[in-house]
Formats: C-alpha cells, structure tokens, sequence
C-alpha cells in the first residue's frame, strides 16, 4: 500500500505477522528468493476456507515454472513441517490458493497476546524515525454564526483524525483558524447594527434569529448601534464564546485558537508578501497584486491583492501558512468544506514558494451533509439565517450518536444524516448496536464478580488445552485486526473505517454470546477462557470507540 501521509509505522510482532512471515520463508525456500515477502495473507470470505489464506503460490509459479497448484502443495509440505504445532492443517484450493487452518492452541496464545499488550494494543506503532509533528486544522468556521451540522462533520472527522494519529504514535497539535477579519466579518458587524435600529440587514447581509439575539444582548449592554466596528467585535467574541462552549460539549478540543486579526495586526501579511516579492514570485498586472501559482503546478497565477487594494482570502491564508511553516510541523493537514476544492492547488504552491515541500500540507476536503427526516433533507444556509445547528443535532440525537453518524462515511463522500434512525435506541442503530455490545459485556463481567475476574486474569491461557466453538475464533480474528485498521486510518486520513471495524467487532461477539456460556462454562478453564475473551473485546470495543470520540457505556 503506498502511503498517503506519514510513513507506514511497522506494526508490533502479533501472531498474523509470525504465518505471513512463515509463508514466505517458505515461499523463499523454493525459490531462492525474498520476491515472496509481500504475498498477500487474508482471512477468506467463509469459515470453511480456513482460517487465513494466502495467494502466494500463484505469484511463485511463473517464475518457477510450475502450474501453481503444484506450487501451492510443495508449499502445503513445507509450511506443515515448520509449524506442526500451530496449523491443524493445510488445504490447497481452486487455483492455487494456500488456505491455512489454524490449532486451538494458536487462538489461546493469541488472546494471551492480546490480553499482555494491554491498553497499548492497537496503537504505537511509529517508530522514532517515523514519528512526525502533525497540525490539524479543523473547524476554522467564520464567527459569524453558530455552527452548523456540516461543521460538525469537520469537527468530528478533524478530532478523530487526530485522536488515531495520537495513538498511533505521532505528536499532534489541533487547530482553529479564527476569520475575524475581513469582509464577511464587517457584513455580519452591519447586519447586527441594522437588527439594532429594528432595520433590514444590507445586501446579502445575515439574518435569521440568532442575528436579532445578538443585538438584542449588545443592546441591552448599551451598545452604540452607530459604533460598528464595537459591535462586530461583540458579536464575534460572543458567537466565538458560543463556539467553543459547542465543541467543548461535542468532546472537541482544540490547543491553539489563531486569530486573522491578529496577523493582520502584527503586519505579518505585509511581511509575507515582500518575502514573497523579494523571492520574484510576486508581480503587478491590471492594478492587481499576483503570485506566481503556475510555477508551482497550480493551473494559474492567484491575486493576492485586487486593483481596489483589498487583500483575497489566498492572501491572508498564505502568511496564516508561513506561521505554521515556522513553527517546524512535518506534516500541515487541512480539514476543508466541500467549497475548497480550487483551494487546494494554489495553497500547496504557496507552501512550495515560501520554501515548504508541497507534500507537507495535507488537505481534506469535506463533502456536505444533509440532515434527513421522514425521508426528506434540510436546506442550510447560515446567511439567511435558515440551518440546523450542531447543537440543535446533539439536543436531538446526543453527543455519540451524532459523531458515529458523522463518521460513517469516508470525508470524500456525501453524507445523509438520518435522524429518524439515529433517534433509535434499537440494534438497528449503529451506534446503539457497538455500544450495546460493550454494556453486555460490561454486564457480564459483573455477574462474574471481581474475585471470579482476578482469578481468570492470572490463569495462563497460552497453557490452556480447548477446543474453541467457530464464534470464538471468529471473535479473536477480528480482535487481531484492531492495529491494521487503526494503521490505515491513520495513513489513509480515514477514521471512518473505525465505525465498520467496531461494529463487526460487536456483530462477532453478539454471535459468541449466543453459542458460548461464559459465566458457568462447562469448565473452569473454559471459563477463564472466555472472561478473558470477553475483557479483550470490551477492551478493543472501547478503544474503537474512544477514537470516534464516543463513549463506551457500561449499562444502557
């Protein structure tokens, strides 16, 4: 798999690594080569495929001239005499394929595994050389509002994004851009003046009753309606104030709130431009102050100033990114709203001109959502004041429901928000179906009793001589898969992929609480067995959720 970002962390040794390193150590000593060290180990669709299977034989046989069959059952041989204690057997199937059917006591020693790493399963994987300091900038949502349902997907992919970068090892810094400057800034100033004289707000001015809230307040705290740069700077500190009081609640925190305003006022935009002119990347045209974008792949040059002296967004944003530049982060990612797609280009050539690597800056660009009710969608806009609020989404759904929802779907794709479905306290509600199974086991291991718990966390499972039901193997399988999934959410940028991964892990247990008795199994050691087992995934499950910033509860 090739990298998106940071480099692949190589995963702590775990029993899937041993057979993939088995196979092609085998698959080598066929060939005389390593050309087989990447051939592809994989749990197959069905149970009576085996229990891993690998198509390495198919990609020997050329060059061994065999047909792969014939490839596939030297390799049978081989992997038989070198682990006769960890396959119960081998099959060779349709045209080649290895399917690997592994013993009980590989499974016990596997939960063992699992069960010694602790809370660190699943995560730490980057080594030093790998670790890298991350800035997230997510949110960044104009203070001319409160936020909106499709801040709320940012908010949630931009915190769990960062929370599995975390803890897969990298150092990560979270970011809010605060535009409280500019043109939009002093339109939202004079609508709230206007709604303060009981006025109509200007053209394309905000409306809606938040607008009529504010000035109500600056009223009422003896605002001069005529001073309107005071009322823009109250209205932007109250909605700011509100911003932060709402991502506090959706369990988002942020470790640097960065003000436009103050750039400007620290003369850091002028500061950039004549760094950026004196490197001849800057020149005039038609009254108009242009960056030459093109030289760095973009499609065209950008202005960074209009011929009315007026400064674009582009320019604000570049010394916003030369901050970031100095301050030594390895890697930029921007959570970015649908709207930002011809953004992209140009502020990667931005980054290149003042002497960044274009690859450092990493965008996500975020596609809408639409809130769905009785099968119909919500129409948003902020500067007509009709949307639905992220808080009027937690009051409606709760905190839990709302991220999962948010997080079900890959950024790139657009999301329909079902609130009929999200309102279920059903199994058919995703959310509620991961978080049941956590209670259930959560209510398990209290009907065990802490004495019975402490005795079966001593037991020593690797020791242990079971036969093990389908639905626990099953269950362990899917348990081993937590560090891959937590490595290619953090490398593909993809938290969604933790959403399916916490529901197959509850769909797995579900089945192996309906065919296995934990509490009065027919053995003791059977039953260490299995509090284990379930301690382990209500662990997994937990983690899982914690990293979609959604609690585990422990009774529902």
């Amino acid at each position: 798999m090739t990298s998106s970002g940071a480099g692949r962390g190589a995963l702590p040794a775990s029993p899937v690594d041993g057979l993939r390193r088995a196979v092609a150590e085998a698959a080598s000593s066929l060939d005389g080569t390593e050309g087989a060290s990447a051939a592809v180990l994989e749990r197959p669709p069905r149970p009576e495929f085996g229990d891993y299977s690998s198509n390495v034989a198919m990609l020997l046989a050329p060059g061994l001239k065999s047909p792969p069959r014939e490839v596939a059952e030297r390799l049978k041989e081989e992997l038989q005499g070198r682990l006769p204690e960890i396959l119960d057997r081998v099959e060779v199937a349709g045209p080649g394929f290895l399917n690997l059917f592994l013993s009980d006591s590989w499974f016990s020693e596997t939960l063992e595994s699992i069960r010694a790493a602790g809370d660190r399963f699943g995560g730490g994987f980057v080594t030093p050389e790998e670790r890298e300091r991350v800035l997230v900038e997510f949110v960044s949502a104009n203070p001319t509002g409160p936020l909106t349902v499709a801040n709320g997907r940012g908010a949630s992919v931009g915190d769990s994004l960062s929370r599995v970068l975390e803890f897969a090892g990298h150092e990560v810094e979270r970011e809010f851009y605060v535009n409280d400057y500019g043109s939009q800034v002093d339109l939202f100033g004079r609508s709230i003046a206007a709604a303060m004289k009981g006025e109509e707000p200007p053209e394309e001015g905000y409306r809606g009753d938040y607008i009529r809230d504010l000035a109500e307040r600056m009223n009422a705290e003896g605002l001069d309606s005529s001073d309107v740069e005071s009322v823009t700077r109250g209205g932007v500190e109250l909605v700011l104030e509100q911003i932060q009081a709402t991502l506090e609640r959706f369990r988002v925190r942020f470790d640097h709130w960065f003000s436009e305003r103050a750039l400007q006022a620290q003369g850091r935009v002028d500061a950039v431009l004549a760094l950026l002119e004196e490197r001849g990347h800057v020149y005039s045209s038609e009254g108009a102050l242009w960056l030459r974008t093109a030289r760095f792949a973009d499609d065209k040059d950008r202005v960074l100033r209009r011929s009315s002296g007026d400064l674009t967004y582009f320019g604000t944003d570049i010394a916003y990114h030369e901050d970031k530049l100095n301050r030594k982060f390895d890697r930029m990612i921007n959570v970015l709203g649908a709207d930002h797609h011809g953004y992209v280009g140009r502020i990667k050539s931005a980054v290149e001109a003042l002497g960044g690597r274009r690859e450092q800056l990493e965008p996500i660009i975020m596609q809408l959502v639409h809130v769905v009710e009785r099968g119909e969608r919500s129409q948003m806009s902020k500067r007509k004041g009709e949307f639905v609020t992220l808080d009027d989404l937690i009051d409606d759904i709760g905190v839990d429901a709302a991220r999962f929802f948010m997080l079900q779907r890959s950024s790139d794709t657009p999301l329909d928000l079902d609130l009929d479905l999200a309102r279920k306290q059903s199994q058919d509600n995703p959310v509620y179906y991961v978080q049941y199974a956590h209670a259930r086991i959560a209510g398990i291991l209290r009907t065990a009793g802490q004495e019975r718990l402490e005795r079966a966390r001593t037991a020593e499972l690797a020791g242990l001589r079971l036969s093990l039901e389908p639905a626990e193997r099953a269950l362990i399988k899917r348990l081993l898969e937590l560090p891959e999934e937590v490595l290619e959410a953090a490398e593909r940028r993809a938290p969604h992929r933790l959403t399916a991964y916490g529901h197959q892990v509850a769909s797995d247990f579900h089945v192996f609480y309906r065919d296995c008795r934990v509490v009065g199994a027919e053995s003791t050691e059977l039953e260490d067995f299995r509090l284990c087992l379930c301690e382990t995934a209500r662990r997994v499950i937990a983690r899982s959720l914690d990293l979609l910033g959604v609690e585990a509860p422990e009774r529902m």
